[in-house]
C-alpha cells in the first residue's frame, strides 16, 4: 500500500496540479517518493521564498493554484514572506510542509527544524490544516482547494508531521465537485442605479482577472471609462474606454468623482493603488455599486449597493439589463488618459523617462509578460501604463511590496505560459534578495529576460528620504558586478546604457533561453 506522502502527490495530481516547486528536506522525503512516478513536475527552487514566489508567479498566469513543497521550521519561515504577497495579491497558492512529529509537538525538546507551534505562525496569516491520519487526506485536500478556488483566493498551508507521512494510505477517492460561481442578489436594482446615471465609471481591479471579454462588454454596454488598477492591466489594451492609470493621480480621482455612477469589481481600495502617496480622500464614494467574491471586503468601504458575488458571472447576469451610455465614454476616458500621462512629470521629472523604458519593452516583445520586483520603472508604470496581455503584467510594488519577488514569480510565470517571453524587471538591490532563482531558470531552459534596471542604489526608497528632507542612508549598496554574476549564472550577458533604442536593440537579439540585460542608470536618474 502506498504511503500518506504518495497519496497526497496522486491527490495533488487529480486535482489538476502539474508543477510544485520546491526543495526537498529530510522531513519530506515521503512527498518526494510521491513525485517519482508522477504526472506532477518538480521545479527546484534555491529559496523557500522563491519556492513560493514562483507558485504566485504560476498561479497568476496559469489561472490555478500554485503549489509549493517546502521542510517544516526554516522552510516554511522562510516561505511566510512570499505567502504574504500571496494574500495581499489574492493569488492561490497552497505550500505543503512537513512538521515534526505529532508527539513532540510543542515540547521543545529541541528537535531539528522544531518550532513552538508552527500552525500557530501560520494560522495568523492564512488558513492551515494538519493531516493526523491517513484517513484525512482527502479531506484536507478537498478543503484546501475549496478554500483556493471559492471565494478570495489567497495562500492555503498543509502540514504533515513526518511520522504521518510514511503511514500506509488506500486509495483517494476522487475530488469533490467545485461550486458553481456565486451570483448576487440585487442584480435588478444594480442595473436601476446603473440605467439612471448617464455617466457611469468602472474600477477594475485583480478581482476581475481573467474575465476581459465580459468586462469589455459591460463596459461597452455602459459606454463608462474604465479604470484599471495594478492587477488589472493588460485587460483592454487600446481600447477607447481603458484608463490604465492608478486612482491616486488626480486626473483619474478628477473622472470619479464627475461620475454619476460608479460600479466597482473586484477592488479592494488598497493604498497602493488609490492613495499612493498617502494624500488621503481614497476615491471610494459612499454611493457606488460594488462588486466582489469577498463579504469582509464589501464590509470594508461603504456602498450604496454592495454586490456578494463571482465578478465574471455577475458581469455577465448584468449586461442583458443595462440599457446603452450617454455616448461620451470614449471622450471622459480620453481625457483622463492624457491628464494622468501629463501628470507623471509633474509628480517626478524621470517618471515619463521610465516608462518609455518599460514602453520599450512591450514594443520589443510585444504579447510578453512583465513580471516586476519593486523597482523605479515599475513605480512609474504602475502609475500609468497600457499593457499588451490580460494579465500580462504583475509585480510586487503593491500590497505588501516584498522585494526579491521578481525572479522566482518570472519563472513560475514562464512553466505556466510554455513559449511565451517573460521579462523580470528588477532592479540591481532587489536582485540581491533572490540571485540564486536565476539558476532556476538556466535549469529549466526559460525564456526569461532578467533586466535589471542598476542605479546602484535602493532608488525609490532614496527618493522617498528626499522627498521628506531625510539625510539618505542606507540606500547605496553596492550592486552585483552584472557581467562575471550573469557569467556564473551561465546567462548571455548584455550592458546598454537609459536609452530606449538600446534597450529596444538587446530585446530584440535572438535568444530562445533565459538570459540578462541590465540597464545602466546614472545615479539620480
Amino acid at each position: 500500500m502506498r504511503t500518506v506522502g504518495e497519496r497526497l502527490v496522486e491527490g495533488l495530481a487529480a486535482r489538476g496540479v502539474e508543477v510544485v516547486f520546491g526543495i526537498p528536506g529530510v522531513h519530506t522525503v515521503e512527498l518526494y517518493r510521491g513525485l517519482s512516478g508522477s504526472p506532477v513536475r518538480h521545479v527546484t527552487a534555491r529559496h523557500e521564498q522563491g519556492c513560493a514566489f514562483m507558485a504566485d508567479g504560476y498561479a497568476r498566469v496559469a489561472g490555478k493554484p500554485g503549489v509549493a513543497f517546502v521542510i517544516t521550521g526554516p522552510g516554511i519561515t522562510n516561505a511566510i514572506t512570499a505567502m504574504a504577497q500571496s494574500r495581499e495579491d489574492s493569488v492561490p497558492v497552497l505550500i505543503i510542509s512537513g512538521v515534526n512529529r505529532r508527539a513532540s509537538l510543542g515540547l521543545g525538546r529541541g528537535l531539528l527544524h522544531e518550532l513552538p507551534d508552527q500552525a500557530a505562525l501560520v494560522r495568523t496569516l492564512c488558513p492551515t490544516r494538519q493531516i493526523t491520519s491517513a484517513e484525512e487526506v482527502a479531506e484536507v485536500l478537498d478543503w484546501a482547494f475549496a478554500a483556493l478556488t471559492t471565494g478570495r483566493p489567497g495562500p492555503v498551508h498543509i502540514e504533515v508531521p513526518t511520522d504521518v507521512m510514511p503511514l500506509p494510505c488506500p486509495p483517494l477517492p476522487a475530488p469533490a465537485p467545485r461550486s458553481a460561481p456565486k451570483l448576487p442578489a440585487d442584480l435588478d436594482r444594480a442595473a436601476a442605479l446603473l440605467n439612471a446615471a448617464p455617466r457611469r465609471v468602472i474600477l477594475a481591479g485583480g478581482g476581475a482577472r481573467g474575465q476581459e471579454a465580459a468586462l469589455r462588454a459591460l463596459a461597452e454596454r455602459l459606454d463608462a471609462p474604465v479604470v484599471l488598477t495594478t492587477n488589472a492591466r493588460g485587460m483592454l489594451h487600446g481600447h477607447p474606454l481603458a484608463v490604465p492609470a492608478s486612482p491616486s493621480m488626480e486626473a483619474v480621482r478628477a473622472l470619479i468623482h464627475a461620475a454619476d455612477q460608479v460600479l466597482a469589481i473586484g477592488t479592494e481600495f488598497g493604498q497602493t493603488d488609490y492613495d499612493m502617496y498617502a494624500r488621503g480622500g481614497i476615491p471610494a464614494r459612499d454611493d457606488m455599486i460594488r462588486i466582489d467574491i469577498c463579504a469582509d471586503q464589501l464590509d470594508r468601504w461603504p456602498a450604496a449597493l454592495p454586490l456578494h458575488g463571482d465578478a465574471g458571472a455577475s458581469m455577465a447576469a448584468l449586461l442583458p439589463l443595462i440599457t446603452a451610455g450617454s455616448g461620451d465614454g470614449a471622450a471622459r476616458a480620453a481625457e483622463a488618459r492624457g491628464a494622468a500621462r501629463a501628470e507623471l512629470g509633474q509628480l517626478d521629472a524621470a517618471m515619463p523617462d521610465r516608462l518609455e523604458m518599460v514602453e520599450t519593452i512591450r514594443a520589443a516583445l510585444p504579447g510578453c509578460l512583465i513580471v516586476g520586483d519593486s523597482t523605479q520603472p515599475v513605480y512609474a508604470a504602475n502609475l500609468y501604463y497600457d499593457h499588451d496581455l490580460p494579465g500580462g503584467w504583475f509585480n510586487a510594488a503593491t500590497g505588501f511590496g516584498a522585494l526579491g519577488f521578481g525572479p522566482g514569480a518570472a519563472v513560475g510565470a514562464a512553466l505556466a505560459a510554455p513559449g511565451r517571453k517573460v521579462v523580470c524587471l528588477i532592479g540591481d538591490g532587489g536582485l540581491q534578495f533572490s540571485p540564486g532563482e536565476l539558476r532556476t531558470a538556466v535549469d529549466e531552459s526559460l525564456p526569461v529576460t532578467f533586466l535589471v534596471w542598476n542605479n546602484a542604489a535602493f532608488g525609490e526608497i532614496a527618493d522617498a528620504m528626499r522627498g521628506a528632507n531625510t539625510e539618505v542612508i542606507g540606500c547605496s549598496p553596492s550592486p552585483l558586478k552584472m557581467a562575471p554574476f550573469a557569467a556564473a549564472c551561465d546567462l548571455p550577458f548584455a550592458s546598454v546604457p537609459l536609452d530606449p533604442e538600446a534597450l529596444h536593440a538587446a530585446l530584440s537579439a535572438p535568444c530562445d533561453g533565459p538570459r540578462m540585460i541590465e540597464v545602466r542608470v546614472p545615479p539620480g536618474s
